[in-house]
């Protein structure tokens, strides 16, 4: 064995090292979908972490430049059962073990991931890190214990552009506080017409404001909503005086907004098949989900315990829960009653995964006709 994984608790799993030699540490976590390998590591809301495939068969159809969610890999590092290079699919450019190398990811395979994600959903996400064999253990744990928790972590800044971003279109103009925003989401909003405005997470409610907006669009990202009060404050400003939907870290940071507040879940939902009801409908999409946070329901509660939707009292007015996760019952989207706007947790634009959700961006778009009462 070439490599091994390290956690923060001591367990270790050795395997061999793939992708970029170095040593890596970041927050370890799992991902239960069975494609969208690349996508995964390029979504900058996986910036800081380590991901473990669970799908035991990882580059079985090569890598592609349309399956990229950004222009560059945010995750740290990546653990799997069973790597393969090749590059024989219709769609391939290139091999996964190359691409990992060329890019400056490091990966181990030959991991037992399935013990290892029974390991994680028993004791919860921690830090960790990826070592080449010749790394003594003590060295090892020395980095881990340097690596700073998620709880806590702005990574926002890091993945946030410079500069703003344009996009002509024809529909409503969307203004997105870019905090690690998706390439699917932003071509779900263009095959929707919108003409897009792509900001840097640090602008002001002014900033944003002045670019005369029919709905403010909150993106994914990565790290802490309770790091980000920055953002927040900007969000205050704008409730109330145009239509806001968030995504993601964007439904977090809009709750924390308007007074809810939020906490780490133990090991958070990344994949693509969690189930997700709406209450107004009873329609149960499955969704594509990448998220370490969640929000508190209307007494504290971490889980809501039936189906009905109910309401938080908030700074601008009552919020209804709109969406509600089947797996833990855990919060998937709210909908401001007495002003505009609209959440939810998951990525209805599903790169990768199901696409059930996607007849959101209508919803969300159709916000536009609230501009003037809001």
């Amino acid at each position: 064995m070439s490599a091994y994984l390290l956690l923060e608790d001591g367990v270790r799993f050795d395997g061999d090292l793939v992708g970029h030699p170095d040593a890596i540490t970041g927050e370890v976590v799992f991902n239960t979908s069975m494609t969208g390998y690349q996508e995964a590591v390029t979504d900058p809301s996986y910036a800081g972490q380590i991901i473990v495939f669970t799908y035991p068969l990882i580059g079985n159809y090569g890598v592609s430049g349309a399956a990229m969610e950004s222009e560059a890999v945010h995750a740290r590092g990546v653990v799997m059962r069973d790597a393969k290079n090749r590059e024989d699919a219709a769609t391939a450019e290139g091999g996964w073990l190359d691409w990992l190398g060329d890019t400056g990811t490091p990966g181990i395979t030959g991991v037992d991931t399935r013990a290892l994600v029974r390991h994680l959903r028993d004791r919860g996400a921690m830090r960790g890190g990826i070592f080449p064999a010749a790394v003594p253990e003590a060295e090892a744990r020395e980095r881990i214990a340097a690596e700073p928790s998620m709880a806590g972590a702005d990574l926002a800044r890091t993945v946030t552009p410079a500069e703003v971003t344009r996009f002509d279109g024809d529909g409503p103009h969307v203004v997105g506080i870019d905090t690690g925003i998706k390439l699917s989401i932003v071509r779900q909003l263009r095959e929707h017409g919108a003409k897009l405005t792509l900001a840097p997470c640090d602008w002001t409610p002014e900033q944003v404001l002045a670019e005369d907006p029919d709905i403010v669009f909150l993106a994914n990202g990565p790290g802490d909503p309770a790091a980000l009060d920055y953002v927040v404050d900007t969000v205050r400003g704008i409730v109330g005086r145009r239509p806001v939907f968030g995504i993601c870290l964007g439904h977090q940071l809009l709750c924390r907004a308007v007074g809810l507040q939020t906490y780490k879940l133990p090991f958070g939902h990344r994949g693509a098949n969690h189930p997700v009801k709406d209450l107004a409908t009873g329609r149960i999409d499955i969704t594509s989900q990448n998220h370490g946070f969640a929000v508190e329901g209307p007494g504290g509660e971490p889980k809501i315990d039936g189906d009905e939707p109910v309401r938080w009292d908030t700074d601008f007015g009552v919020a209804e829960l709109s969406q509600l996760n089947l797996y833990d019952r855990t919060v998937e989207g709210l909908v401001l009653k007495d002003v505009a706007g609209a959440t939810v947790q998951y990525h209805p634009e599903a790169g990768p995964g199901p696409h059930d959700a996607r007849h959101l961006f209508e919803r969300f778009l159709a916000l536009a006709e609230d501009k003037d009462a809001a």
